[in-house]
């Protein structure tokens, strides 16, 4: 019975947004121009980067390896996307629905530990200056940002084993414009009782253990900048830190609503609409963020631009 049920449904459908034509041109207009700026920009700080050695730094490390997960985070759903809202093809296979959905929360939850790393980065930088090259030194950095990514892909592999399993013998639509864990349980025919509870526990140790280095490391960090004498001095000190911090509430803002919730069965709708903030507009505004707000990328950007 376990295999006929699992063999009635081959592939699903993804609604995408439903509307006129001119609706789905304006989509399509609106993710393509997103994406190409997404791509484009996040390409741009990792070749900032890597030719340009003042540039050569944990937190440059950290913030090339963010660029690198934002290029495919967003090229894991929004090529599908494009394709449903020219009407060329709605349908997905059974197994691409599974390895996108893996792929998007495994980078997802890789940008969490990454996040969490960076703000521990710019503790050591601001609260312990002096000891801060001795201890986060270029073989610790790429441990860390190894670990992230084998970290975030790991957690997910557990959740993906049991969703790998589920039946589905009944509708296929998915009420978004890419799979995620709470289409699969919803359409699912078999108990999700233990895949929901454990979605749930990943959501609450990775997003809001994450959180909490964050918020900690960001309480230190607020605590020596108000102890530097000069405004100058902090306001320098506070520079350093200004992006990640604008990049940290952007990101964490959008997915603890999406994952921190107790039933997947809740607000599809509305969970739509923040997945497009979470998939496509965060991932355009980081390495803009990081251009505009820091002075060493755009001192770096002038002098590829400018030559000076």
């Amino acid at each position: 019975m376990e295999k006929r049920n699992q063999s009635a449904v081959m592939g699903f459908i993804l609604l995408g947004f439903p509307g006129n034509q001119y609706l789905q041109i304006s989509l399509f207009v609106l993710f393509l121009f997103t994406y190409i700026l997404t791509v484009l920009g996040n390409v741009t700080i990792i070749t900032l980067v890597a030719n340009h050695r003042c540039l050569h730094t944990p937190m440059y490390c950290f913030l090339c390896n963010l660029s690198f997960l934002e290029i495919w985070y967003t090229t894991a759903c929004v090529p599908k996307a494009l394709a449903i809202f020219l009407g060329k093809s709605k349908a997905i296979s059974f197994i691409g629905c599974f390895l996108q959905m893996y792929f998007i929360f495994s980078l997802g939850c890789t940008e969490y530990f990454l996040l969490s790393i960076m703000a521990y980065d710019r503790y050591l930088a601001i609260c312990y200056p002096l000891h801060y090259s001795t201890i986060m030194n270029s073989t610790l950095s790429a441990q860390l940002a190894l670990s992230s990514w084998v970290c975030g892909f790991l957690v997910i592999s557990v959740l993906a084993s049991l969703i790998s399993r589920l039946s589905f013998c009944g509708p296929n639509v998915i009420n978004n414009f890419f799979c995620e864990i709470d289409s699969w349980i919803v359409l699912s025919c078999t108990d999700t009782s233990i895949i929901q509870i454990l979605a749930f526990i990943i959501s609450i140790v990775v997003i809001l253990g994450s959180c909490v280095i964050t918020l900690l490391s960001y309480i230190y960090i607020t605590s020596t900048i108000l102890r530097i004498p000069s405004a100058r001095g902090r306001q320098r000190a506070f520079s350093t830190c200004s992006s990640h911090l604008v990049v940290v509430l952007l990101w964490y803002r959008s997915t603890i609503f999406l994952f921190v919730k107790p039933s997947a069965r809740n607000s599809l709708e509305l969970t739509k609409i923040v997945n497009i903030l979470n998939t496509v507009v965060t991932p355009l505004l980081n390495p803009f963020i990081y251009a505009l707000r820091n002075r060493e990328v755009k001192e770096a950007m002038q002098n590829t631009l400018f030559g000076t």
